[in-house]
């Protein structure tokens, strides 16, 4: 029986003992069954840098037996929250869950200096959660680099005043921009021929800065497969790189602000193009089922959040899709985003949807269902582990000889070009948005 917060003087022991669901840290079986599926337990070998292990000491914290120290926090923070272990566990183990309660009671009482604190303010509270903010954000960053500050600050070498992986990942970012998708197409676009259904896109946050132009082509595979696209203007960030930072509270305000605003469009499905996204979503249930006024409609959500290969899989009409013709055919290859494959459940319609390409060949890549490293912003904040990760992924990316890495999620896609640049696949591979690469391809006209 865990001790009650009266026994106990530690404040991080109190709050984790507040906000840990001791039954799942109970249900931990100590099979073992998560340690292969684990990518850190994987390139350490060592049992705390596993999922029972993190288990274990979460547990001995409220048990008592432990204080939740620097140790204890350092191997929170390891963890990439990819939730591969769950598929993996025969005890359903909410292991993701823990995680995030773990993080939101070490986020109570965690010791930052003032320029961190404001970084961390920036960027959760100041920009993320406000659209016209983040548009202002994407037109600064297309300023910066279409008035050739960028070329400058790398001939300077400015840049140089950031750590090494923060310069990789700049090198690799895409072209941003203030208009995203709405300000592109308008609140509702059309389905193609007879309407299936009427739909409604989440947009995203960053992905409407970075990638734009992938919500577009969503929009129109989407219409292209019978589907009518609305677009609610007042949605917002998902909140899942708050909720993996342990910024819980913010998570639940910009989940009830989502539920709200597609509740009332009067959809019948919402659909994500980013996995990280779509995983948040299907779980507003159990971020909401405590508040009286919005756990129905998180529960609404919920349950009619999917991922666009999905839909157009089990729903739609499926375009007919081919490469420019060529002398053989093009290899293609899939990295699977982890919250889209162990959270949402999906990870043989986005192949199906590649397997339509006439004039392509599609090869499995070993260990495709392996994280990437990327999980939100832990290649930034964990950059050693995340470039352990990324190494072994293109070991095996470049076995396929591919033409193509395609993939579902934006922070996956960033890694990926990432490590095309650094592991010797520049030049011959390419990496893209299963969406991009669908739409590029689409026998029929387009407008």
């Amino acid at each position: 029986m865990a001790k009650t917060t009266e026994e106990l003087g530690n404040p991080l022991k109190k709050s984790l003992i507040a906000k840990l669901d001791y039954d799942q840290l109970t249900n931990c079986m100590r099979c073992g069954f998560c340690l292969p599926a684990c990518p850190t337990f994987r390139e350490t070998g060592l049992e705390q840098e596993s999922p029972r292990g993190r288990i274990a000491l979460m547990k001995a914290v409220t048990d008592g037996l432990m204080e939740p120290d620097g140790s204890f926090r350092d191997q929170m923070d390891h963890c990439l929250g990819c939730r591969a272990c769950e598929p993996a566990c025969p005890a359903d183990v909410k292991y993701g869950q823990l995680i995030e309660q773990a993080r939101d009671a070490i986020e109570d009482h965690a010791e930052r200096g003032p320029l961190m604190t404001g970084v961390r303010r920036l960027f959760f509270k100041s920009i993320l959660p406000h659209r016209n903010r983040l548009k202002r954000a994407g037109s600064l960053l297309a300023f910066y680099r279409k008035s050739g500050l960028r070329a400058l600050a790398r001939r300077s070498g400015a840049m140089k005043l950031f750590p090494e992986h923060m310069r990789e990942m700049e090198n690799v970012l895409p072209d941003a921009t203030g208009r995203g998708v709405l300000e592109r197409i308008g609140e509702v676009y059309p389905a193609k021929g007879e309407k299936i259904a009427r739909v409604a896109l989440f947009r995203g946050c960053l992905m409407d800065v970075l990638f734009a132009e992938t919500n577009v082509n969503t929009v129109k595979l989407l219409s292209e497969a019978g589907f009518e696209v609305v677009i609610p203007p007042s949605q917002t960030c998902c909140g899942a790189l708050h909720a993996h930072s342990g910024e819980m509270e913010q998570a639940r305000e910009l989940a009830r602000a989502n539920a709200k605003t597609f509740r009332s469009a009067d959809v019948d499905y919402v659909v994500s193009n980013a996995g990280g996204c779509g995983a948040f979503l299907v779980e507003y249930d159990h971020l909401l089922h405590d508040d009286r006024e919005y756990a129905e409609l998180g529960e609404w959500l919920a349950s009619r959040t999917v991922d666009v290969a999905n839909l157009i899989v089990e729903r739609g009409r499926l375009p007919a899709f081919a490469e420019a013709e060529a002398a053989e055919p093009v290899t293609i290859t899939y990295q699977d985003s982890c919250h889209l494959r162990n959270v949402m459940k999906s990870s043989d319609a986005p192949r199906r949807l590649m397997r339509q390409v006439s004039g392509a060949h599609y090869c499995e890549m070993k260990e495709s269902d392996r994280c990437c490293g990327s999980a939100g912003i832990y290649n930034v904040t964990q950059p050693e582990m995340a470039g352990q990760i990324l190494r072994h992924k293109m070991e095996h990316a470049n076995e396929t000889n591919a033409r193509y890495m395609l993939t579902s999620n934006p922070g996956c896609l960033l890694q990926m070009k990432l490590g095309i640049e650094k592991h010797g696949a520049k030049g011959r591979m390419e990496a893209k948005h299963v969406v991009d690469y669908l739409y590029e391809r689409i026998a029929a006209p387009k407008e």
